[in-house]
C-alpha cells in the first residue's frame, strides 16, 4: 500500500519561509518523479513543483524562484523549500508520485496546512 506523510506546514508571515516533507512508503521511490501539490480552497489540485527520478525539477510560474524542490531517494523522502511566502501560497500541500499538473498516481495522503498571513 502507497502512503504519503507531509509535515513541516504551519502559520507563517508573509515574506516568511517554511520547509515541507514528504515520507512516501510502499514504492519504490527512486523510479517516480515526484511531485508537490497544493489545493487552496474552492480551488483546484495544481503541482506546484516536481522532480524526476533523475533530479530534474520543474516549477510552476507562480512558485518559480521561490520554492526549491528535492528529494532524499535513500530516505523516499522529498522535500519543499518555500521561500517568500505570501497570501496565494496559502493551501493544504501534498506530494504524490507525478502523473499529471493536477493529479497523481497513488491515493493522496492528508497533506499539510500552510497559512500565510500577518
Amino acid at each position: 500500500q502507497v502512503q504519503f506523510v507531509e509535515s513541516g506546514g504551519g502559520l507563517v508571515q508573509p515574506g516568511g519561509s517554511l520547509r515541507l516533507s514528504c515520507a512516501a512508503s510502499g514504492i519504490s521511490f527512486s523510479s517516480y518523479a515526484m511531485g508537490w501539490y497544493r489545493q487552496a480552497p474552492g480551488k483546484q489540485r495544481e503541482l506546484v513543483a516536481g522532480i524526476t527520478s533523475s533530479s530534474n525539477t520543474v516549477y510552476a510560474d507562480s512558485v518559480k524562484g521561490r520554492f526549491t524542490i528535492s528529494k532524499d531517494n535513500g530516505q523516499n523522502t522529498v522535500f519543499l523549500q518555500m521561500n517568500s511566502l505570501n497570501a496565494d501560497d496559502t493551501a493544504v500541500y501534498y506530494c504524490n508520485a507525478y502523473r499529471g499538473i493536477t493529479s497523481g498516481r497513488f491515493d493522496w495522503g492528508q497533506g499539510t496546512q500552510v497559512t500565510v498571513s500577518s
